[in-house]
């Protein structure tokens, strides 16, 4: 494998990467009564879902220039992509109503 293809499959992971710890953090960050509204899975079955996708991702990540390991890295960030993609699709845009779940904090001023 050349230096350019490995550099664009890192790039790639790295992107898949951040896209499920970002996705794993917007789970944390929904309040739990969205996605008991919501239906079929529980936020605990969420973030577990979503943290493994994560922990894939990481171990996906190219770890040098060794032959035939980052192949496997790739096989395991196609497989941990797709929860993620599922909760961005799917599954957010029904709990964006619900909020972050964070309250306001201080004086609330209107006019």
């Amino acid at each position: 494998m050349g230096f350019l293809q490995w550099f664009v499959m890192a790039a790639l992971a790295l992107v898949v990467f951040v896209v499920q710890l970002v996705a794993f953090v917007d789970a944390v960050r929904r309040p739990d009564k969205g996605y008991r509204a919501e239906g079929r899975v529980p936020k605990a079955g969420w973030l577990a879902i979503l943290a493994f996708a994560a922990a894939l991702g990481f171990l996906g990540l190219p770890q040098g220039w060794m032959r035939g390991g980052f192949m496997f890295g790739s096989f395991l960030n196609i497989i941990a992509v797709a929860p993620a993609i599922i909760y961005w699709v799917s599954l957010r845009p029904r709990l964006q109503p619900y909020g972050t779940g964070n309250k306001p904090r201080g004086p609330q001023s209107g006019w």
